[in-house]
């Protein structure tokens, strides 16, 4: 089993200033999100955004990624390669990914935007995965399991009649981008690492209009759903501590 870093009161501090500007990526990425706005110009401005506050973008060069942002349009669950092509419409949804790294630690965190008007299930779509990731975190205490959380989101989640993808989990954050342990968006609870205070993980409720099951294009980067449904995506940092959870990828201006 491979170790499982807690973090020290020092660390947790640079956490969460590469954690607001990770939110704060993310905030501008959405705001950018209209019809006629290509992905490619959206992870432009992360990218200078990121870079303008003294941090990296952590997915830059990631296991050989070409962007700053993963911008994943309707039927793509994650890792969208941004893309001049690719213009976005109304009534798309779109997920951006997006990571920082200030003074050597990550910040991790995603969400689903609407592009104008959109369709009521898409909507409810997007509603619901952000909402299952409260869900998930309100077991994110000591004592509970890690997949206590993955539980709590899939119960959530299949109550709205959509499904959560199973290939892909949320992760320990840290010094490296991915570290130890997986976190599941689904059960069986009571199983997988005890959560201790000091653990930083990466929560990321990956949701489903339709099947679950999913496919790989261009090179394994984009991955889409199997039938080509909607999919969402939401994401954030989270410490744990003696109590209740810390968003460690908060904007400070009260909208996580």
């Amino acid at each position: 089993m491979e170790m499982i870093s807690l973090k020290s009161p020092q660390e947790i501090e640079k956490m969460r200033r590469a954690g607001r500007i990770t939110a704060q990526a993310r905030a501008l990425a959405g705001s950018l999100v209209k019809p006629g706005v290509s992905t490619f110009e959206i992870d432009r401005e992360v990218r200078r955004f990121i870079q303008s506050h003294g941090a990296k973008p952590s997915f830059l060069g990631l296991y050989g990624f070409p962007a700053s942002i993963c911008a994943s349009v309707n039927e793509c669950v994650i890792h969208g390669i941004p893309s001049r092509k690719q213009v976005l419409r109304e009534g798309d949804i779109v997920s951006i990914d997006v990571g920082a790294c200030l003074n050597g630690y990550h910040g991790d965190c995603a969400g689903t935007f609407l592009c104008g008007a959109v369709s009521e299930e898409a909507r409810k779509l997007v509603e619901v995965t952000k909402e299952s990731f409260f869900q998930g975190i309100r077991q994110a205490r000591p004592g509970n399991r890690v997949r206590d959380i993955g539980a709590a989101v899939q119960k959530y989640v299949e109550g709205f009649g959509f499904s959560v993808v199973r290939d892909f989990v949320g992760h320990g954050v840290g010094r490296e981008m991915h570290e130890p342990p997986e976190v599941p968006n689904y059960g069986p609870a009571g199983h997988g690492p005890r959560l201790m205070p000091g653990m930083v993980i990466a929560v990321e409720p990956m949701v489903c209009a339709g099947d679950w099951h999913v496919e790989n294009l261009d090179g394994n980067w984009t991955t889409v759903t199997v039938d080509r449904s909607l999919t969402a995506h939401y994401e954030n940092t989270i410490l744990i501590t003696e109590g209740e959870p810390e968003i460690l990828t908060d904007p400070g201006d009260g909208h996580v």
